[in-house]
């Protein structure tokens, strides 16, 4: 069962991250942290109507984590808001286990989809959506 959790995609994606640090003006940014297993996240945007035209993140995450991390980390820039709220909301249902759909930049995130068996993994797994979304919100407010 662990090995369903676990592919080899998931942990080949662990190695992918993109756009790791800070950045020097962002707009908006936000930490996360998934209590259960202690993985946490550090988040910055900057934003142009609305797009996402920069991006960096610090990650010290499981595996579940760093994968979920590395695909947002390979389409965030250009995203628009919507395009990541939309990626966040499709993760949260394919984890309870209902229909979803990820905007297509986003696709990849279906790959995490073995995740739904493991509820303890859940916030683990969507810890850099959520914390992008939060840093969204904080630049909108901004």
């Amino acid at each position: 069962m662990i090995d369903e959790l676990y592919s080899r995609e998931i942990l080949r994606r662990t190695t992918q991250l993109r756009h790791v640090g800070r950045l020097a003006n962002p707009d908006g940014s936000a930490d996360r942290t998934a209590k259960l297993c202690g993985s946490t996240i550090h988040v910055e945007v900057t934003l142009s109507d609305d797009i996402v035209t920069g991006f960096a993140q610090e990650v010290e995450a499981c595996a579940l984590g760093q994968a979920a991390a590395a695909i947002l980390s390979q389409s965030v820039v250009g995203a628009s808001r919507d395009e990541i709220i939309a990626a966040r909301d499709a993760m949260k249902h394919m984890l309870k286990g209902e229909d979803y759909a990820y905007p297509e930049r986003f696709a990849d995130f279906a790959i995490l989809k073995s995740v739904k068996d493991f509820p303890a993994r859940h916030a683990s797994t969507l810890l850099a959506l959520e914390a992008t979304a939060q840093a969204l919100d904080a630049a909108v407010r901004a």
